[in-house]
């Protein structure tokens, strides 16, 4: 479907040796013929290991260290790249609270500086990873990326007379990643314990696999003009649910949520609602600012009524405990 797309172009991976990095790697070259993935990070660490992973495609995958804060570093990198994935961030809702000016120059600084190497180095297409917590930001790091999908939206308007765009993905946390709550029930199931803690009994969450992941990023990659936000059409689940598809009959605990937490997550707000349209699989949140003709886009899909949002709470679709077992055994990439 992307293969003319992918094939014999250069592609590089912020914070490519994260989950959705490494995901993202083995599912380009081991579907497709890119001329070559950068893999842009600062830990050497993280980089040795995935290029053991990796061995068997040492021949198209290179490892850069370097920083999104660092301009002139990134500018190297870039050079010959046809598309970026912007996935490296401060992520974890507690270290961005407590070093607020360290999330600021990673996701903030780091995102201008992602953008003003694209416009400097001929980069064709960048699409940026965001989150549900940049919307209705309720903490820092949701505020950084509210910041960071405006950065890049606006983007556009810099791009002059050449073919480079830049969109955005959203979605929130990926079942089975780090930082996700999947890992920390498995740590202890393993440990032996009979109860899990619930912060909220109501709270709810979208259900996305990291090759969906990859496949929305994709799609933006090939469609967007222009200042897009793609989110995908996934379904809900209660967390509830999930402590008993995890481990069946367990004892559940209300411990209360956390500072910075979200009882729902919110991909689409009724005030984008105006500029939002809704495709087979995705939604597709056009921006309410148009900086170039190019973002004078018509969009084929269906407009969604005044006042629509897409949360995790009111989604028409939901999993049950069974179906919540089936996808764990499918969905969760251990790479």
């Amino acid at each position: 479907m992307y293969r003319d797309m992918i094939d014999g172009k250069t592609i590089l991976v912020t914070g490519g040796t994260g989950s959705f990095g490494k995901c993202f790697t083995k599912y380009i070259l081991t579907k497709y013929s890119p001329r070559k993935i950068i893999i842009y990070s600062r830990d050497e660490f993280k980089q040795f290991h995935m290029s053991n992973d990796f061995k068997e495609y040492e021949d198209r995958l290179r490892f850069f260290i370097g920083d999104v804060r660092d301009l002139e570093r990134m500018r190297r990198a870039f050079n010959g790249v046809d598309y970026v994935i912007h996935a490296a961030a401060l992520k974890q809702v507690p270290s961005c609270e407590y070093n607020p000016n360290e999330a600021i120059k990673t996701n903030i600084h780091g995102a201008m500086n992602v953008i003003e190497a694209a416009l400097d180095s001929g980069v064709k297409k960048v699409v940026a990873l965001s989150t549900d917590k940049a919307v209705n930001p309720v903490n820092l790091y949701g505020g950084t990326k509210l910041v960071s999908d405006k950065l890049f939206v606006a983007a556009n308007s810099y791009v002059g007379a050449s073919d480079l765009s830049f969109s955005v993905v959203r979605y929130g946390n990926v079942a089975g990643s780090r930082g996700s709550v999947i890992p920390f029930f498995n740590r202890l199931i393993e440990s032996g314990a009979h109860e899990l803690p619930i912060t909220d009994y109501r709270m709810t969450r979208f259900w996305i696999s990291l090759p969906e992941g990859v496949e929305l990023v994709l799609k933006a990659l090939k469609e967007a003009k222009g200042g897009e936000t793609f989110i995908s059409k996934i379904p809900s689940f209660k967390i509830t649910d999930l402590a008993q598809a995890m481990l069946p009959g367990c004892t559940m605990s209300e411990i209360g949520i956390r500072e910075g937490e979200k009882l729902h997550e919110v991909m689409v707000t009724s005030e984008d609602a105006p500029t939002t349209y809704e495709y087979e699989k995705h939604y597709i949140v056009y921006p309410q600012m148009v900086f170039n003709d190019r973002m004078k886009v018509e969009p084929t899909g269906k407009k969604v009524a005044n006042g629509f949002t897409y949360s995790s709470e009111t989604n028409q679709m939901w999993l049950s405990v069974e179906q919540i077992r089936e996808r764990m055994e499918q969905d969760i990439v251990l790479i």
